[in-house]
């Protein structure tokens, strides 16, 4: 990283093709970060297991349903890399498989650390403990993944950000 962003606390949300989870997460963390006026103070990317969606922009349902609450998904897909974990301080899996698939490419115990299920800060959905995959479902899917998304990134600034 460069010099100015030594200072800086690093995110990376993590799901499955970075088309629907975590670009949303990024942009819901975004949103909250310039609520709370820090900008400077973070850096906020997303990423996805798979390289099926490389250089995409994200799952047009999740930007429409993103826009009508006030989001603009612009971030294109991108597939994590081994340098992701050097380079963010904390990386945060969307579900269980995902967090498995990062455990298992994490190398050293600082690395392992560094890996949070997002669904553990979800407290407005009684035995929610994931961000679901609505990739394959209906609208409904990506509304709820939306709310899950914005309760979790909000009790996550809350509890470790602010």
């Amino acid at each position: 990283m460069a010099d100015k962003e030594i200072n800086k606390t690093s995110i990376l949300f993590v799901c499955l093709g970075n088309i629907c989870r975590s670009p949303a997460a990024q942009e819901v963390m975004q949103q909250i970060i310039i609520f709370h006026k820090r900008v400077d103070d973070f850096i906020i990317d997303s990423c996805g297991i798979g390289a099926w969606h490389i250089g995409n922009l994200p799952d047009k349902r999740m930007r429409m349903l993103g826009k009508k609450r006030g989001y603009n998904f612009t971030h294109l897909a991108r597939q994590l890399t081994k340098e992701d974990f050097s380079k963010f301080d904390f990386i945060l899996g969307m579900d269980d498989e995902i967090i498995t698939i990062l455990y298992n490419k994490a190398k050293t115990k600082e690395e392992k650390d560094k890996i949070i299920p997002l669904g553990q800060y979800i407290t407005k959905f009684d035995k929610q403990s994931e961000i679901p995959d609505p990739y394959y479902g209906n609208e409904e899917d990506f509304v709820f993944a939306l709310d899950l998304l914005e309760d979790a990134c909000e009790e996550f600034y809350d509890k470790v950000l602010k």
